[in-house]
C-alpha cells in the first residue's frame, strides 16, 4: 500500500513505523510499497524511491528492524508509466503539470489514462527508453540487495508501465514490443531476465501481475498464464495475482474471484508458487484459499492497515493449540495466550 509520504524518494520514520508494525505484528513476509526505479517512475512526487544510491541507508534501517522481529523483508520495484506525475489520492489524484513540478510520463503508446483526472499524454517509449528503463530496474534491484532485502517483487500490475506494455488496450505499437502476445510480453520478460541474472540465487524474485483489464479484448487470465510460464522459465520464484488498473472507469468486482482464478491457474497450470491478494480480510477465508490449493501465499494489505497485529488474531482463531511466538514485550503484560483466546471468543461468539 503506497504511503505517499516520501520526499525525493527517501524512506523516513513513517515508513519505519508503518512497515515495522507489520513485522512486529507477526507477518512472515513484509513487502514494502512500490519504489520507483527512476524519478519519472513514481506515481506522485511523494512516492518511495530506489533510483539513487543515497536511498539505500534509509531502507537498510527499516530492513534491520524487520529482520529483528523475525520477518522476511521484501520490496516492490516499480515504474508508474503513464500513471505518474499525479497528486496523492488524499489530495485529489490528478495530473501535475510540468510547470508545477510534474514530469513527462512514458508509456508504450501515447495514450492517456483518461480524459479527466490523469489526462497527461505520455511519451511513446523509444527502444532506447526501453533499454534505459531495463537498466534502471537492474540498478534498483542491486540497491535493494545492498539494503538487505531478501525478496524483490517486480510490479507489473495495475496499469503501471509494464502492465500497459502487456495489454493490447494500451499497447498499440508496431515494433517488436507491440502487436502479438510474444511482443507485448517482451519488455517485462527482458526486465525479469536482467534482474534475475543480476541477483544471487538465494534472493527470492517475485512478480505481481494484473490478470484482467476488465475490458473487452484486453489482457486476461489466459494471457497471464502464458506470461507466468515464461516468467517461471526465467527463474521467477512466485507470481502474485491481482487485477485491474489499466482501464479507467471500470466497475471492479468486490469479490476476489478473478484474482483467485488467476492464482489457482498459476498453481495448477504453471506449477509456480502463487500469491492471492485482494479483499482477503479474515483468517478463515485465508486458510480456506490455501486448503483448496487456490494459492500458495496470502498477501494482505488493507486489513493490515486496519489491524497491524492481524496475525495474532489469525493465530488465536486457527492455531488450535499450536504455539505462536508473540513478542515477549506483549505476551507477559497481557496475561498470555489464554487471556487473548478468552477475549477473542467473547468478541466472536
Amino acid at each position: 500500500m503506497c504511503q505517499y509520504s516520501s520526499e525525493d524518494g527517501f524512506a523516513n520514520d513513517w515508513h519505519l513505523v508503518n512497515v515495522g508494525s507489520f513485522a512486529r505484528g507477526g507477518a512472515a513476509l513484509v513487502v514494502m510499497e512500490a519504489a520507483g526505479v527512476e524519478a519519472r517512475g513514481r506515481i506522485t512526487p511523494n512516492c518511495l524511491g530506489i533510483w539513487k544510491d543515497q536511498h539505500v541507508d534509509g531502507l537498510s534501517r527499516i530492513v534491520t528492524f524487520m529482520k529483528s522481529q523475525g520477518a522476511v523483508p521484501g520490496i516492490q520495484l516499480a515504474h508508474a508509466g503513464r500513471k505518474g506525475s499525479t497528486h496523492p489520492p488524499f489530495v485529489g489524484r490528478s495530473s501535475i503539470p510540468e510547470s508545477e513540478g510534474g514530469w513527462q510520463t512514458i508509456a508504450p503508446s501515447a495514450i492517456p489514462f483518461d480524459d479527466k483526472y490523469i489526462a497527461k499524454v505520455p511519451k511513446e517509449a523509444t527502444v532506447e527508453d526501453i533499454k534505459q528503463i531495463n537498466s534502471a530496474f537492474v540498478s534498483a534491484a542491486l540497491r535493494a540487495l545492498k539494503a538487505g532485502f531478501q525478496v524483490i517483487e517486480l510490479h507489473f500490475a495495475h496499469g503501471y508501465l509494464i502492465s500497459t506494455f502487456l495489454s493490447p488496450v494500451t499497447n498499440k505499437r508496431s515494433d517488436e514490443y507491440g502487436g502479438s502476445l510474444e511482443n507485448r510480453m517482451r519488455f517485462g520478460l527482458e526486465i525479469t531476465e536482467s534482474v534475475r541474472k543480476a541477483l544471487p540465487e538465494d534472493i527470492v524474485l517475485g512478480v505481481k501481475v494484473s490478470v484482467s483489464d476488465y475490458a473487452d479484448n484486453g489482457w486476461d487470465v489466459k494471457q497471464s498464464v502464458e506470461f507466468a510460464k515464461r516468467l517461471k522459465a526465467l527463474g521467477v520464484d512466485y507470481i502474485t495475482s491481482s487485477s485491474g488498473g489499466v482501464v479507467s472507469g471500470v466497475d471492479y468486482k468486490i469479490s476476489p474471484e478473478i484474482q483467485l482464478n488467476g492464482s489457482e491457474q498459476f498453481v495448477k497450470e504453471v506449477g509456480i508458487t502463487a500469491g492471492a491478494v485482494g479483499n482477503i480480510t479474515n483468517p478463515q477465508m485465508a486458510e480456506s484459499i490455501l486448503q483448496q490449493n487456490k494459492a500458495s501465499l496470502i498477501f494482505i494489505a488493507r486489513a493490515f492497515l486496519n489491524e497491524p497485529h492481524w496475525p495474532y488474531r489469525a493465530a488465536d482463531a486457527l492455531a488450535d493449540g499450536q504455539a505462536f511466538q508473540y513478542p515477549k514485550q506483549y505476551n507477559w503484560c497481557i496475561g498470555g495466550e489464554k487471556w487473548r483466546k478468552d477475549v477473542f471468543a467473547k468478541q466472536n461468539p
